[in-house]
């Protein structure tokens, strides 16, 4: 079964299980949320009767969109400004069309036993106040060479790597550096 529903302003198409990225609304993740405004629902081809139909949701997570910049300006009179906004959005899982509610195909409960088990796992690792690292062994410069060899373009130096000399053709002088008099004739 299918819906569409309006909330903030857009119009959704919706099936139970569906993930949807809305405009902000109120409640933290794990909350209940119902979204009473149905426009259309039907089932395949056949449409069914909104009235008193509604889509029962619960939020993922509160998160906020991407930067946009907003950069004002008017030539020849030095105005200008600079703001950056990021829209706040609401993450919502679709669980029930009126009566039909979802049902987790194999690969979704497969997900949730491995996600459990993740969980206490990171909290083990979180508490764990002291974190061993071991230091792994530096190749030998032969086996170094061996595992990257040079291209086949470019031409082999004594340690198996290309190089090119730096141009400073059209390099600027350094900041500082004396300036060359003029030559005399």
């Amino acid at each position: 079964m299918f819906a569409v529903v309006r909330t903030g302003g857009k119009q959704y198409r919706v099936h139970p299980g569906d993930k949807i990225v809305v405009e902000k609304l109120d409640g933290s993740a794990g909350d209940k949320v119902t979204l009473g405004d149905v426009l259309l629902a039907g089932d395949g081809g056949n449409l069914k009767s909104t009235s008193g139909l509604t889509v029962a949701a619960e939020i993922v997570a509160q998160a906020k969109g991407d930067k946009v910049t907003v950069f004002k300006k008017r030539r020849r009179h030095n105005y200008r400004r600079k703001k950056g906004h990021r829209q706040q959005h609401t993450i919502l899982r679709i669980v029930a069309i009126g009566d039909h509610k979802h049902v987790p195909s194999k690969a979704e409960a497969a997900e949730k036993p491995a996600k459990a088990a993740a969980a206490p796992a990171k909290e083990k690792a979180a508490k764990s106040p002291e974190v061993k690292a071991k230091d792994t062994p530096k190749p030998a410069a032969k086996e170094e060479a061996k595992a990257s060899p040079p291209d086949k373009g470019k031409k082999a130096t004594a340690g198996g790597k290309s190089a090119k000399p730096a141009s400073t053709k059209n390099a600027a002088p350094a900041k500082g550096a004396a300036k060359k008099s003029p030559k005399a004739k």
